[in-house]
């Protein structure tokens, strides 16, 4: 009777834990449903943080390139093909007599001056290569030149004795390899001392009349203003940027580019608010936008004040240029 008795209670304890354990069951998958749900807003704001992330660091790479955020729709290839023309022949208009601003009479000077020209203004090379070719006209005679006579000349224009080196040496292959003469050929040009693509396509363009795109500081600062390229180096500016226009505009659209970046579209202040293309610039608004205020920011004619060439060409006279002053002499302006 007594183990009879055991049993039933052991059957018994069995029943209540398998009764137990079944209400613990729905409980526990109450408790698992009920945490699922709740990592799911947890998930949400992980992929939203993600995304933001993405965001953040695209903005971050976009302004390492120097380029505005796109505001709306992609431009398409078309469509910026038409807005960088348009943009050149409004600049066309603003600077119908846009010219090199070394002064030169020949190809041999301006080759010299453009060399000179590199770390420092045009004005100054300008107010400095008077004396250096009243004493050597030729490439024969500045290849024959005594290297102190000649960086003497060429202090004011900073590095002279590198200058000096390059003026001289480049004259010695004009004379050994080209006959005293400036070759018209960008692969010719390129060979001498001193002298790159910048500097071959300003002569080519200048003197030979052959189309170049002369890629300046100025040139690079406003086609990536401009949203023409995202591209850092020159060589890949020039071919980018080529592109876009008919092989014929490139010399002009190199002047008028540089010209609108010398006196209006500056580095650290642009003059927004007095730019004739500010509807087709990405970049309107980083500088004054102000017209009174941006006004002042203008250089050179624009602004009143004398230009680089101490001979500039007689249209930019008639457009109220005004000449500028030679070396040692005190401006008005």
């Amino acid at each position: 009777m007594k183990k009879t008795a055991v049993k039933k209670t052991a059957v018994k304890k069995t029943a209540v834990k398998k009764t137990a354990a079944k209400k613990a069951a729905p409980a526990a998958k109450n408790t698992a449903s009920k945490n699922t749900v709740a990592k799911k807003p947890a998930a949400k704001k992980a992929t939203a943080a993600g995304k933001a992330t993405v965001k953040k660091t695209a903005a971050v790479a976009e302004a390492a390139v120097g380029q505005p955020q796109p505001a709306g729709k992609p431009e398409s290839p078309a469509a910026l093909v038409r807005r960088a023309r348009r943009i050149n022949r409004e600049l066309a208009e603003v600077y119908p007599y846009a010219h090199p601003e070394l002064d030169f009479e020949n190809p041999f000077q301006l080759l010299v001056a453009t060399v000179l020209s590199a770390q420092t203004t045009d004005l100054r090379v300008n107010q400095t290569t008077p004396t250096l070719f009243a004493k050597y006209p030729t490439p024969e005679d500045l290849a024959a030149a005594n290297p102190e006579e000649v960086e003497e000349i060429l202090r004011p224009c900073g590095f002279f004795r590198a200058k000096t080196k390059s003026v001289i040496g480049l004259s010695q292959g004009l004379v050994e390899q080209y006959g005293g003469e400036v070759p018209g050929r960008l692969e010719d040009l390129v060979k001498l001392p001193g002298v790159g693509r910048k500097t071959a396509f300003v002569v080519l363009g200048n003197a030979f009349g052959r189309p170049g795109i002369t890629v300046d500081t100025h040139f690079q600062r406003l086609v990536r203003r401009w949203r023409w390229t995202a591209e850092t180096d020159p060589d890949k500016i020039e071919a980018a940027v080529g592109a876009l226009f008919p092989k014929s505009d490139w010399t002009d659209l190199s002047h008028h580019v540089i010209w609108h970046g010398r006196r209006m579209c500056h580095a650290r202040k642009p003059a927004c608010g007095v730019c004739p293309i500010a509807p087709l610039c990405p970049a309107y608004g980083e500088g004054e936008t102000d017209p009174e205020k941006a006004k002042k920011l203008l250089k050179y004619e624009k602004g009143g004040f004398p230009g680089q060439r101490l001979k500039p060409p007689q249209a930019y006279l008639d457009a109220g240029g005004k000449p500028a002053p030679p070396l040692g002499a005190v401006s008005g302006t």
